[in-house]
C-alpha cells in the first residue's frame, strides 16, 4: 500500500529538489576547496568523503521512520530543508574551530576524537539534503524518474554554479551564497506543496536569504591551521599581508616583511655569495611560498640564481628560445634573463599568479624590463604544446609543487600529466636538435622523485624508438634539489665537461652522465652510499625491471593511464617505515595513500552496519522479502552506485588531457554527465512502458556499448582535434558523453520504481545502499587507477553494470513478500 502525504497534492517539489541538489553538489566541491585552504588536500578528501555518508545514513533513517515521516510529509520536508540550510554554513564554521591537526593523527589518539566530531558535523547537511530527496521519492513514487531527473540536473547546475561562484567570491562568501540558495529552497518547497502558510514561508525565506551577505566577515573568516607555512610565516615579527586573491585554482596570499626579509631560493648552493634582493612571499592555499623578487635591471643582484641546480641547462645549451612551465613568483623567468635567454615563453595555468607579476607587483618584479622578450600564456602546459608548433632550445620545469607537502606524501594521489611518459614525450618533441628538457625536483631520502623521474624519462626515450637512453640523460643534485636533463641527441664530451665544471664550482654532486664512474659521485653532499647514482645506473641498465620491483618505494614510470607520479607507496615497506616513526620515519609514509585506504575501511565498516540496521529493526508489520530479493537490491544498487562514478571519474581524467583546462574540465564534465543522465531519467518511464521487463537490460546495453566505443574512439578524435579552439573541444566533448550519460541516468529510477510498486518500505533502503556505494566508488576508483590504470576502472564499470542487469532480471523479479 502506498503512503500518501497528508495535506499536499500529487505534485512533487521538483524545483526545491533541484535547488537542494545543486546546493549539495556545490557544497561538496566547495568544502574540498575550503579544507584545502585551512588544512591539507587529502585530509580534506578524507573528511568530505565520510561526510557523504549522510546520503547513506539518510536511507537508513527514512527506512526506519518512513510511515511517521510520510504522514507528516510537508513538515518533514520543510524541517529537513531548513536543517540543510542551517548546517550548510554552520557545519563548516563549527568544524574549523576544532583543534584538529591531521599531521599528528598517527601518534595522538585525541586527534581521532576531533576527526569523529568533524565527520558528524559535516554529515548533517548531506543527511538533510538526502532526506528531502528520498522523502520525495517515497511520497511521490509514481514520479520517481521525474524527481530523479530534477535531482541530477540540479547537481549538474551546481557543478557549474560553484565554479562561477569561486570566480566571483572568496570561498567563505561562496559558502554563504550556498546557504542562501538552501534557504530559498525551503520557501519554494512550501509553495510547490501548496502548504497553508506557503506565502509567508516563501517571503520569510527570501528575506533571510537577502540578509545573508550582511553577516559580519569575522563570522565566516577562514581559520588556517597553525601548522601550515602561511600561519607560521605570519608569526614572524613584521610580517604583513599585502594582498589576497581567490579563485578556482586556489587562494593566493602575498606577504611582505620589511624587518626580517624573506630570502627564498630553493636548493641554493652553499658556495653562493650573493644575497637575494627584497622579496614578497606568495602562498597558494597556505602552502610553501614562492618568491616575487625585486628586479631593477641590475643582473648582478640576481646572480644567486646561477647557484641553483636548475641553472645547469643554461651552461650547456647554445642561445635559443626558452619555454618555462609554471611562472610561480617569476624566479625561473629571472634565471633565464640572467643567462641571456631570449625569447622566453612562460606557460602558467593560474591567471591570478600571472596577474601578480604583470599588474599589482609589476614595478617591483621588473615586469616592464622583462616583458619585451617574454610571452606569458595562460594555459595548461600540454594543452599549450598541442597547439604550439615552435621548437625550443630549453624547456624548463622547476619545482612545480610545495616541498613540505611533497615530503609528507600529501601529493601521493594527485594526478599529474606533466611527469608521465607521454607528457615527457610531448615536451621532448618540442625541443630543437641538441635542445634540453630540464626538470628540477626536491631531493627526498631515500631517493624517490629523482629515481622515478629517471625511470619515466628512460621509458619515454625507449617509447620514442631511441636506444641507449643513458647517453641522452644527465642528472645532478644539491642538498635540497636535483635536476635531470634530457637531451635531443647524445651528450657530447664538451657538455659532459660542462656538467662536471658546473657542479665543481657550486659543490653539487653529479648523479649521472654518459660514462660516469662511482668515485665521481657523492663528493659534496655526502650520503652513506651513492644511492642516486646506483639507482640511476640500475634503471638505465638491463636489470631495471628487477630493480623497480625490489625497491622499497614505487618508482615504476608514470603513464597517462596511471598518472600518479607522486605515489611512492608500497605495502611491503609500510611495517619497516612505521617501526622508524619515532626516528624520523614519519616523513617516509605516503600519507595520501594511507588516508585513502583508511577512509575506505571506515566507510566499509560504517556502511555495513547502517545497511543492516533497517533489516534488523524493521516494523513487525513488514514481512521480510525472500533473501534473494533483498540481496538482489543490495547488489544492484551497490553495483550501479559504484559503476556510475567509475565511468564519470575515468572520463574526467581522459578529457582533462583533451580539454587542457583541469578546473573547467571537471565542472563541465560533471555538468554534462549529470544533465544528460537527468534527461535519461526523464525518458526512463517511457522506456519502461514500451519494454516492460527489458528496460534495465536495454539501458545497460547502451551503457556497455558506448563505453566500449569510447575506449577505442576517443584517442583518435582527441588527436585529430587537439589544435581546435577550446569552445569547439567543449562542444565535441558534450557530444561524446551525451549518449553514454543518457543511458546511465536510467538504471536507478527504473529499479527504484519497481521496488516502489512492491516492497515500498525498502525504497529508502535502496537509496541508502546506493548512497553508501557512491561514497566508496570514488575511493575504490582511485585505488584501481593507482594500481591498474583508468582503463581498468572503465572495464570494472562495465562488469558492474552487466552484473546489475543480470541481477535485475533474476533476483529482483522475485516478488517481495508482504509488500507495504
Amino acid at each position: 500500500m502506498r503512503a500518501v502525504p497528508t495535506g499536499v497534492r500529487e505534485r512533487p517539489p521538483v524545483v526545491s529538489v533541484l535547488l537542494i541538489s545543486a546546493s549539495a553538489l556545490a557544497l561538496e566541491v566547495l568544502l574540498m576547496r575550503l579544507f584545502a585552504i585551512v588544512q591539507w588536500h587529502h585530509f580534506a578528501y578524507m573528511i568530505i568523503s565520510l561526510a557523504l555518508l549522510g546520503y547513506g545514513v539518510s536511507g537508513t533513517f527514512v527506512t526506519l521512520c518512513r510511515s511517521w515521516l510520510l504522514r507528516r510529509f510537508g513538515i518533514s520536508y520543510l524541517l529537513n530543508s531548513t536543517g540543510f540550510a542551517v548546517s550548510t554554513l554552520g557545519g563548516f564554521l563549527c568544524v574549523q574551530r576544532l583543534p584538529f591537526n591531521p599531521l599528528e593523527i598517527l601518534w595522538d589518539p585525541g586527534q581521532w576524537l576531533y576527526l569523529l566530531a568533524a565527520y558528524l558535523i559535516l554529515l548533517l547537511p548531506f543527511f538533510f539534503a538526502a532526506n528531502c530527496i528520498v522523502l520525495a521519492f517515497a511520497a511521490f513514487d509514481r514520479h520517481i524518474p521525474r524527481i530523479y531527473g530534477f535531482d541530477l540536473v540540479g547537481a549538474g547546475l551546481g557543478s557549474l554554479g560553484i565554479l562561477a561562484l569561486l570566480f566571483l567570491l572568496a570561498p567563505e562568501r561562496a559558502l554563504q551564497a550556498l546557504g542562501m540558495v538552501a534557504v530559498v529552497a525551503t520557501g519554494v518547497a512550501a509553495l510547490e506543496l501548496r502548504l497553508r502558510y506557503r506565502w509567508p514561508l516563501l517571503a520569510g525565506s527570501l528575506m533571510l536569504a537577502a540578509l545573508g551577505p550582511l553577516l559580519p566577515p569575522e563570522w565566516v573568516a577562514l581559520e588556517i591551521s597553525p601548522y601550515k607555512p602561511l600561519s607560521q610565516a605570519l608569526q614572524v615579527a613584521g610580517t604583513k599581508v599585502t594582498e589576497t586573491r581567490s579563485g578556482p585554482h586556489g587562494q593566493l596570499t602575498v606577504l611582505e616583511n620589511p624587518r626580517i626579509p624573506f630570502r627564498l631560493a630553493e636548493g641554493l648552493s652553499l658556495n653562493n655569495r650573493v644575497e637575494p634582493p627584497a622579496q614578497y612571499a606568495v602562498f597558494v592555499d597556505g602552502g610553501d611560498p614562492s618568491p616575487i623578487t625585486r628586479y631593477d635591471g641590475d643582473d648582478r643582484r640576481i646572480a644567486y640564481l646561477d647557484y641553483q641546480t636548475s641553472a645547469l641547462p643554461f651552461h650547456l645549451a647554445t642561445p635559443g628560445p626558452v619555454l618555462i612551465i609554471g611562472l610561480g613568483g617569476g624566479s625561473g623567468l629571472l634565471q633565464a634573463r640572467y643567462h641571456g635567454a631570449a625569447p622566453t615563453v612562460v606557460v602558467e595555468l593560474n591567471p591570478q599568479i600571472a596577474a601578480l607579476l604583470q599588474e599589482r607587483h609589476a614595478e617591483f618584479a621588473g615586469w616592464p624590463l622583462l616583458s619585451p622578450h617574454t610571452e606569458v600564456r595562460i594555459a595548461e602546459a600540454r594543452g599549450f604544446l598541442a597547439r604550439d608548433d615552435r621548437r625550443y632550445r630549453i624547456i624548463q620545469m622547476s619545482l612545480l609543487d610545495a616541498a613540505g607537502a611533497s615530503s609528507a606524501g600529501l601529493y601521493a594521489l594527485n594526478e599529474n600529466y606533466l611527469y608521465t611518459r607521454e607528457g615527457l614525450a610531448l615536451f621532448y618533441r618540442h625541443l630543437e636538435p641538441g635542445g634540453l628538457l630540464a626538470i628540477t625536483r626536491w631531493v627526498k631520502l631515500p631517493p624517490r622523485d629523482g629515481l622515478k623521474l629517471v625511470a619515466t624519462a628512460a621509458e619515454m626515450l625507449r617509447s620514442e624508438g631511441l636506444e641507449e637512453p643513458g647517453r641522452r640523460l644527465a642528472m645532478i643534485r644539491g642538498w635540497q634539489t636535483s635536476t635531470l636533463l634530457i637531451r635531443k641527441g647524445y651528450f657530447d664530451p664538451a657538455e659532459i665537461a660542462g656538467v662536471r665544471r658546473f657542479c665543481e664550482e657550486r659543490s653539487f654532486d653529479v648523479v649521472w652522465y654518459p660514462g660516469i664512474t662511482a668515485p665521481e659521485t657523492n663528493r659534496f653532499n655526502v650520503l652513506a652510499s651513492p644511492y642516486f647514482y646506483e639507482g640511476a645506473k640500475a634503471l638505465l641498465g638491463p636489470t631495471r625491471d628487477a630493480f623497480i620491483d625490489d625497491y622499497k618505494f614505487a618508482i615504476a614510470p608514470a603513464t597517462d593511464d596511471r598518472p600518479y607520479f607522486f605515489n611512492f607507496f608500497k605495502w611491503r615497506s609500510l611495517g619497516e617505515i612505521l617501526s622508524l616513526r619515532r626516528q624520523g620515519g614519519f616523513s617516509l609514509v605516503e600519507l595520501g595513500y594511507l588516508v585513502l585506504v583508511l577512509t575506505l575501511l571506515q566507510a566499509l565498516v560504517v556502511s555495513f552496519m547502517l545497511v543492516l540496521v533497517p533489516l534488523l529493526f524493521r516494523s513487525r508489520d513488514r514481512e521480510m522479502p525472500p533473501p534473494l530479493y533483498t540481496g538482489g537490491i543490495l547488489f544492484y544498487f551497490t553495483a550501479i552506485g559504484l559503476a556510475f562514478l567509475f565511468i564519470e571519474i575515468a572520463f574526467i581524467q581522459r578529457f582533462i588531457l583533451f580539454l587542457a583546462e583541469p578546473v573547467y574540465t571537471v565542472a563541465v564534465m560533471l555538468f554534462g554527465f549529470l544533465l544528460f543522465s537527468g534527461l535519461g531519467s526523464f525518458a526512463s518511464r517511457r522506456l519502461a512502458e514500451r519494454y516492460p521487463g527489458n528496460d534495465v537490460a536495454i539501458a545497460v546495453a547502451g551503457i556497455v556499448v558506448f563505453t566500449l566505443v569510447s575506449i577505442g574512439l576517443h584517442p583518435p578524435i582527441f588527436s585529430a582535434l587537439s589544435h581546435q579552439p577550446a569552445a569547439v573541444k567543449f562542444l565535441v566533448s558534450m557530444g561524446l558523453i551525451a549518449p553514454l550519460a543518457f543511458f546511465m541516468g536510467m538504471p536507478f529510477p527504473l529499479a527504484l520504481s519497481r521496488i516502489a510498486q512492491g516492497t515500498a518500505w525498502l525504497l529508502p533502503w535502496a537509496w541508502g545502499v546506493n548512497g553508501f556505494a557512491s561514497l566508496m566508488s570514488a575511493i575504490i576508483a582511485t585505488l584501481l587507477a593507482l594500481h591498474f590504470g583508468f582503463s581498468a576502472v572503465l572495464i570494472a564499470a562495465i562488469a558492474l553494470y552487466t552484473g546489475a542487469a543480470l541481477v535485475h532480471r533474476t533476483a529482483l523479479a522475485v516478488e517481495g513478500a508482504g509488500a507495504h
